[in-house]
């Protein structure tokens, strides 16, 4: 788990508490401070000392979430390799259903789950992922809630990790679960919302012009590597510059419709 000042010290609890509160028990908690201010660095000081599963792992200067990432992964040693962001809610079987998955099926390399929407006010919606995606399930958008997906080692180091470029800053996931499908890895959704994904229904999330820029370029590459540019596949590569101009009621309407 990467943290980068996340100041609200009660979502960071909840999200750490969530993980020592796991029916599967036998894990190290990997938790990366990429260069938070010292009252977060304190904090996170003082999270450690709750349990000695939790291992502290620390940057001077902020690097962003691919390299944090990737710092965690050469310093696991687990045989899977879980994700978690600092203000999302893993339910407490989250990890014993993903590792019998895996156990049960090495056909597969990694496995997400749905997840619960929630906000400050409660839970407002759910998203069901498509269990078994397909090269064409990334035309929308990623068909994997990235904290909720437990990866087998082996096989995300062997995919190269994350790649931490300016290219691929908000969707370095993205780009992984793309090359990792292009390289023949599978990954699998489990049905079950296991996992509470942060996400305000009040407000309308707006990434920066450039971002979007990337993840069409992103888009442009992958889709033309994976197969499915044509016939409609181009259309989806303009999605990110598209959304940027809708007016914030249209985007508002159209995240209500994409919730179960």
């Amino acid at each position: 788990m990467g943290v980068y000042n996340q100041n609200n010290f009660r979502i960071l609890f909840d999200a750490v508490n969530s993980i020592l509160n796991q029916t599967y028990s036998n894990f190290e908690f990997l938790i990366y401070n990429d260069g938070s201010n010292p009252e977060v660095s304190e904090e996170l000081l003082r999270l450690s000392g709750l349990d000695k599963r939790i291992r502290i792992l620390s940057s001077a200067e902020n690097h962003g979430l691919a390299y944090a990432l990737n710092v965690c992964i050469d310093n696991a040693d687990g045989e899977y390799i879980a994700r978690m962001d600092d203000d999302d809610i893993s339910l407490p079987d989250r990890f014993e259903k993903q590792i019998n998955f895996l156990e049960n099926n090495p056909q597969y390399s990694w496995c997400g789950t749905s997840a619960l929407l929630f906000d400050n006010s409660g839970i407002w919606g759910r998203r069901i992922m498509v269990e078994i995606p397909e090269a064409a399930d990334y035309l929308r958008y990623s068909p994997y809630i990235h904290p909720s997906v437990m990866f087998r080692s082996d096989a995300l180091r062997k995919a190269g990790g994350y790649h931490s470029s300016v290219r691929t800053l908000r969707c370095e996931d993205y780009e992984l679960f793309m090359r990792m499908t292009m390289d023949g890895y599978k990954g699998f959704n489990l049905q079950l919302p296991l996992f509470m994904y942060r996400e305000d229904i009040n407000n309308v999330h707006r990434r920066k012009l450039r971002f979007r820029i990337d993840e069409t370029r992103l888009r442009l590459c992958y889709f033309r590597k994976l197969g499915i540019l044509f016939p409609f596949g181009w259309i989806y590569v303009l999605r990110p510059l598209a959304g940027f101009f809708i007016p914030d009621f249209l985007l508002h309407h159209i995240k209500r419709n994409e919730t179960a």
